[in-house]
């Protein structure tokens, strides 16, 4: 009996340790079931602040090809966001009353897990939803360019400038808008708010000095851009050079506008949307400045400038001020300081040709 018993305890003991030996042959058989990285990208409103956020997008989608982004911005920025590489969802948060917005972006997130959220809107919601690695934008004091002061949210030593992606479809309606041809002026005469607003008959004259016979720009043709509901505000530099040499952009799709940017030689415009784009289409911009600090929101890149008034933000921004004026605070500003650096700026960037290819 005790052989028998021996017996069967080896037989048992070979059997099993067969199977042990067995295992790792039928795991090395079996298929790994992966899933794409998942992005949750929380971003502004405004278009500009979103622009200045843009960098770190590219940047995240750089370094992770193939992962599923998901942006949630407001409907103006939206359009900015709508060709990212790997989009899988867009949230455009409509303000609600009681910041049920916010819930709204909960019930859609919280459903899953995110390996990287990047929240530049600072709100808790993002914590509570599941996830790796997060950021969250807390408001800062130091003197730096916001690009800069983003960069750093995500331990990046080297700025991620603003970039926006395009679809054909914008490139291709940006080649009929604006032709090849004699160099493009582009302006942008407005903005959101009326104290920020360089006087528009200052516009009118500092074009016909840049594109006159002795200008910069002699002989260009001039491209202003704005909001269709901005068309009132433009209308005197409109009806000012109606004609061939205009090209009017004022209620152009957004990402049709960026588009046409890049085909202009110089941006010159208030502190706008628009100015960052198109310092982010790395057209030569300027940026006139005035009640809005430019050491954190100037154009950002290489190739770009800033000018301002007499007065420094500080100076014209009071504790107290009442933002509800209805004139520019952009009066001392002369023509011929917009006229001196846009001439620098223009003969900075000589090298650059024209159009850039679709």
């Amino acid at each position: 009996m005790d052989r028998i018993m021996r017996a069967n305890s080896t037989a048992v003991r070979g059997r099993m340790a067969g199977r042990r030996r067995r295992k790792p042959l039928a795991r090395a058989g079996r298929r790994r079931i992966t899933r794409a990285m998942r992005i949750l990208f929380v971003t502004s409103t405004r278009i500009g602040d979103a622009v200045l956020t843009s960098g770190l997008l590219h940047h995240l989608v750089t370094a992770h090809p193939g992962a599923a982004v998901t942006v949630a911005c407001g409907p103006p920025a939206a359009p900015l966001f709508e060709a990212v590489p790997g989009l899988e969802r867009l949230i455009v948060m409509d303000k609600k009353p009681c910041a049920s917005h916010w819930f709204r972006l909960w019930a859609q997130a919280a459903g899953r897990y995110w390996d990287k959220i990047v929240d530049l809107r600072g709100s808790p919601v993002t914590a509570l939803v599941p996830h790796g690695w997060r950021r969250s934008w807390q408001s800062v004091r130091t003197p730096e360019h916001r690009v800069v002061q983003l960069s750093r949210l995500v331990g990046l030593d080297t700025p991620a400038a603003p970039f926006l992606y395009l679809h054909p479809r914008h490139t291709e309606a940006s080649a009929k808008l604006v032709p090849g041809g004699s160099p493009v002026l582009a302006l942008g005469p407005t903005a959101n708010w009326r104290g920020k607003e360089w006087p528009i008959d200052r516009f009118i004259e500092l074009c016909r000095r840049l594109t006159g016979p002795e200008g910069a720009l002699a002989g260009a043709r001039i491209a202003v851009i704005g909001a269709a509901n901005e068309r009132a505000a433009a209308a005197a530099l409109l009806d000012a050079f109606r004609g061939p040499g205009l090209i009017d952009l004022m209620d152009t799709e957004l990402m049709t506008a960026y588009a046409c940017l890049r085909r202009a030689r110089v941006y010159i415009g208030n502190d706008s949307g628009l100015m960052h784009m198109a310092a982010a289409s790395g057209t030569p911009t300027l940026g006139l400045f005035g009640p809005s600090p430019d050491i954190h929101y100037a154009p950002y890149g290489p190739a770009c400038a800033v000018v301002r008034t007499l007065e420094s933000y500080a100076e014209l921004m009071p504790p107290g001020f009442d933002v509800n004026i209805t004139h520019t605070l952009m009066g001392n500003l002369t023509i011929d300081t917009v006229e001196g650096a846009a001439r620098a700026l223009i003969a900075r960037t000589a090298t650059r040709a024209g159009p850039v290819a679709s």
